[in-house]
């Protein structure tokens, strides 16, 4: 039978409208990118805080206090972990979906927005940098709609595999069927996207040196931290590593040397504490070492007490936390690459080269000033953090310098003073979470956008430096 033509009619106005919606985002996508990012993530906290507000997502029954709701909403979306109460006591069943739902969103959000700020800044660049681009698929990744469809796919696959793998160790440590799939659906969840809740009352540390824990931890962490474009990269040519594109190649590079070093550093500082290490079989040692090495750059999960570990080794965990994760990635801080380009700025420097080159690739100029921007950018945000808490609180500098950097990066790892801090101390940490995972990338889409040719340039002279 057919349809009715004011019915058709309608169905197609839908169609159109949806169409149309769809023209206006990619619009807003490509012109205003930045603008997108931070509205969208802004609504989300607010929707989130208003959820947790309510009664039923307590487990006592009444509403929340506000900054606790805002709080933990923006720890939720921003994927950071820091909480001011424990996640598996204070929040009911309702409110621990609700944190879920903020995970899921957070991460998909950060790879979706950070893919289509490459996508926004690819379509400004000329002719040459396109077609050199698009050889590497930094640009290719098509509309939004099918960028978002690709994400989906690729967390949705790691998460559920994360959730098969979590679900036998709960089982086995006698965990009911019930408890067991929540607790092995949030941890999923949590891992992949690197947020660092723990819904566990005891939390992880119980289980220190039970690979059947850390090593999903672990893996589940690298998947979401190394960024979309560089899972996608490896997939679309994983008959064929050569091909990898000088992002993945770096971004591969340095993240596997960072979580190397940081576990023997943390080793070799932590090795003989009674209170962290030191009572551990050597096997342990080096578990629990491993692990907080890769957490400390994203994920924020550890086995071993962070507030009882030396100040030495809060300036290493302060390090691995602000450089952070990969590009587009769950994981916040400056991001590997940023990290790497200064580093090989450095070396081309040290041996008077002309090209910053990695890979056989060079590098241009304008990366290189992006980074340093980006740098900049987040060392400003932290010592502002970092002076807002001491005027704030009584805490010692170290102690302020990891929550901060913690709130920055969106790690999660803490001394234990979260829940201690005054409300205007929360709220400082709030506005570091959420410019944290939204300032870096929108700030580098911002700049490459601005970027500008000039015909006429002015004389060269040389200021000494040093």
């Amino acid at each position: 039978m057919a349809a009715h033509p004011e019915v058709a009619s309608a169905r197609l106005s839908w169609r159109d409208r949806l169409a149309a919606a769809g023209g206006r985002v990619d619009r807003v996508a490509r012109d205003r990118p930045a603008r997108l990012a931070l509205l969208i993530f802004a609504l989300i906290i607010l929707l989130l805080t208003a959820a947790l507000s309510l009664p039923l997502a307590t487990t006592t029954g009444k509403s929340a206090p506000f900054i606790d709701a805002l709080f933990t909403a923006t720890s939720s979306v921003c994927v950071t972990g820091l909480v001011t109460v424990d996640t598996a006591t204070y929040w009911s069943v309702w409110g621990q979906l609700f944190i879920s739902f903020g995970l899921i969103v957070g991460g998909l959000g950060v790879m979706t927005l950070a893919s289509i700020l490459g996508r926004a800044v690819s379509r400004h660049v000329g002719l040459t940098q396109r077609m050199l681009t698009a050889e590497e698929n930094q640009s290719s990744l098509g509309e939004v709609g099918t960028l978002l469809r690709a994400v989906i796919i690729v967390a949705s696959t790691a998460q559920a595999i994360l959730f098969l793998a979590l679900l036998p160790f709960f089982l086995r440590n006698g965990e009911a069927l019930l408890h067991a799939l929540s607790h092995s659906y949030f941890m999923a969840v949590s891992i992949f996207n690197n947020g660092g809740f723990v819904i566990m009352p005891e939390g992880v540390s119980p289980y220190v040196g039970q690979w059947a824990l850390t090593i999903p931890i672990i893996l589940g962490t690298v998947a979401g931290a190394i960024g979309f474009p560089v899972v996608l990269d490896m997939w679309r040519h994983r008959a064929r590593p050569r091909k990898w594109s000088v992002t993945t190649k770096i971004t591969l590079v340095t993240y596997i040397s960072l979580a190397v070093l940081g576990a023997v550093f943390l080793a070799v500082l932590e090795w003989n504490n009674p209170n962290t290490l030191g009572n551990l079989a050597v096997a342990d040692k080096i578990n629990a070492a491993l692990t907080l090495s890769v957490d400390a750059r994203s994920t924020g999960l550890t086995t071993i007490d962070v507030g009882a570990m030396g100040e030495t080794s809060w300036i290493l965990l302060d390090s691995l936390m602000f450089i952070g994760g990969g590009s587009a990635s769950a994981a916040g801080g400056i991001k590997v690459t940023t990290f790497a380009v200064l580093l090989l700025a450095i070396r081309a420097e040290a041996r008077g080269d002309r090209d910053t080159e990695a890979f056989g690739k060079r590098i241009p100029a304008e990366v290189l000033r992006l980074a340093i921007a980006a740098t900049f950018a987040g060392g400003i945000m932290v010592v502002t953090g970092s002076v807002a808490l001491l005027q704030l609180t009584n805490f010692t500098f170290s102690e302020i310098l990891v929550e901060v950097i913690s709130a920055f990066a969106t790690c999660g790892l803490s001394t234990g003073i979260t829940g201690a801090l005054p409300a205007s101390a929360k709220f400082v940490l709030v506005l570091l979470m959420f410019f944290g995972r939204t300032g870096t990338m929108t700030l580098a889409a911002a700049l490459a956008l601005r970027s500008r040719r000039r015909t006429i340039r002015l004389p060269e002279e040389r200021p000494i430096i040093g």
